[in-house]
């Protein structure tokens, strides 16, 4: 009998070109929701006051929270990357519309750059994350690129793609269009705005948020990645999830505008530093720059930074860097 070993690619297995669309759909549900609110904390109106979404978007149940929507798109890619040593950006994400409860989502991954690495027998995988509705609109589409071990060291592959070259800005009129799916007078009517934001406001996090969790999340979110479940699959041990960290971000960032409506896209994420279950994260962020849309509302373009403390360790460290743009009534 043949023992077949369950588990995704290694690097030198990819080529440019390939596609994985085998992923299981995923239905967004009110459970689903529940437990990602339970674990990240977010504050995001719209998400949990179904009144108030069915009011702004005209539709029949609550907005899924676009992190929950990032997360399972993400978990939904990682038949590609259950052999993942590090995730090391995204790029270029943007929302074509905001999913709402019940909606079921399916992922497209495609391999559009390989970079093998000199000093290790790793190589960087460039991905292309396409994600559409039971009805086949599009969702999101966004850049990853994610560090993968080779099946046989020393082996050059020829793969020395330019990863500078991979991605782009969000698209101007996907944000626009995004935006003109809420009543933004509807919003700004039910909930307190007018403070508004200007370039080069900050807002600093003083209380910190431990990471708790964080297997309870990647499952929640189909995540395969072994270093985010498997206490040995790296010498350091488990590793959280990227997301779980660009999740307690948006917790915090929500606190500092709590009149956010959505995050409508992002210019990118770097994630500058191992995360681990028990560390305290804290937020930092600033503007960047105000947009103006021609329907009403403005687009904020922010980044926000993370630093982690663990305990009985003095120092903090930069683990985050992240790039959102947020939609404001």
């Amino acid at each position: 009998m043949t023992d077949h070993a369950v588990d995704g690619p290694y690097f030198d297995d990819l080529r440019v070109g390939q596609v994985f669309d085998q992923a299981p759909a995923v239905t967004l549900t009110t459970g689903q929701a529940a437990v990602h609110q339970m674990i990240l904390g977010d504050r995001l109106r719209l998400p949990l006051d179904e009144p108030l979404s069915r009011t702004v978007l005209g539709d029949g149940t609550a907005m899924a929270h676009p992190g929950l929507v990032w997360d399972v798109a993400i978990g939904q890619s990682t038949v590609v990357t259950q052999r993942v040593v590090a995730n090391l950006f995204y790029r270029g994400l943007a929302f074509h519309r905001a999913p709402v409860l019940g909606d079921t989502l399916h992922t497209r991954t495609e391999v559009v750059a390989l970079r093998q690495n000199r000093s290790r027998p790793t190589g960087l995988a460039a991905l292309r994350i396409t994600t559409t509705d039971q009805q086949a609109r599009p969702v999101l589409d966004f850049w990853r690129c994610a560090m993968l071990p080779m099946r046989r060291a020393g082996v050059d592959t020829g793969q020395h793609a330019d990863l500078d070259a991979v991605g782009a800005p969000p698209a101007g009129a996907v944000l626009a269009g995004l935006a003109a799916g809420f009543d933004l007078d509807a919003f700004r009517r039910a909930v307190p705005t007018g403070r508004g934001v200007s370039p080069g406001a900050a807002w600093r996090i003083t209380g910190g948020d431990v990471v708790s969790s964080a297997p309870e999340l990647a499952r929640l979110t189909l995540n395969l990645a072994s270093v985010h479940h498997d206490a040995f699959a790296g010498p350091g041990g488990r590793l959280v999830y990227g997301g779980h960290t660009v999740g307690i971000a948006m917790s915090q960032l929500v606190r500092a505008i709590p009149d956010m409506v959505t995050v409508a896209g992002w210019h990118g994420c770097d994630h500058t530093g191992p995360v681990r279950e028990g560390d305290t994260l804290y937020g930092a962020a600033t503007v960047d720059e105000v947009e103006p849309l021609a329907g009403g509302g403005t687009l904020a373009h922010l980044r926000v930074r993370v630093r982690a403390r663990t305990a009985g360790d003095p120092r903090d460290r930069d683990v985050l860097d992240w790039r959102p743009i947020a939609l404001l009534a």
